[in-house]
């Protein structure tokens, strides 16, 4: 039997001479899309105790990493080149504290012809980054990421549901993320 050809991945990003490019959604129809990401902050238990406490010069972490997140979601098209801005129906990040980790879930919502997958996954970066700058002062080997999406609903492709493990509290349990 013979070897099958492998063929190589077609970028949408790519014109037909290999130079970037923005994908054209103009046709595409509308529909409501969804997408969950999720991240962790790693950090040393007296930092966490810190934030759950209240007690870090900075103020309230998760309130500023929660607009930070929100902020992020707004603004993925302006960081991300290729990334389409959309108009978003909805930004909703939470947190949950674990075993010397702080975990991350965004959520976001719209309705247009492309997906929310980057402005999830630029709300996860964004509320991290936050989450460092406002506890730098105290543990500046704070560890950022994994960040990965989780869900995402919508469009052609329809629902995709990230297979395999993520150490964090479910991504589907609303019940667990503050």
């Amino acid at each position: 039997m013979p070897a099958k050809k492998k063929v190589a991945p077609r970028f949408s990003h790519l014109d037909a001479r290999g130079k970037a490019r923005m994908v054209d959604v103009s046709a595409k129809p509308e529909t409501v899309r969804e997408a969950v990401a999720v991240g962790k902050v790693a950090m040393k238990s007296e930092t966490l105790r810190a934030i759950s406490d209240g007690t870090l010069p900075k103020g309230d972490v998760l309130a500023v990493a929660r607009v930070a997140g929100i902020m992020g979601a707004k603004n993925a098209a302006a960081t991300v080149p290729m990334c389409h801005p959309i108009r978003l129906g909805q930004a909703e990040v939470g947190f949950a504290f674990g075993e010397g980790a702080i975990f991350i879930r965004a959520r976001c919502k719209s309705r247009g012809s492309t997906g929310v997958e980057m402005e999830a996954l630029a709300s996860v970066a964004a509320a991290a980054l936050a989450i460092y700058d406002m506890c730098k002062s105290a543990d500046r080997g704070m560890e950022l990421g994994p960040f990965a999406l989780a869900r995402k609903s919508g469009g052609k492709s329809g629902l995709y549901v990230r297979p395999g493990k993520w150490d964090g509290p479910s991504f589907e349990d609303d019940e667990a993320w503050g």
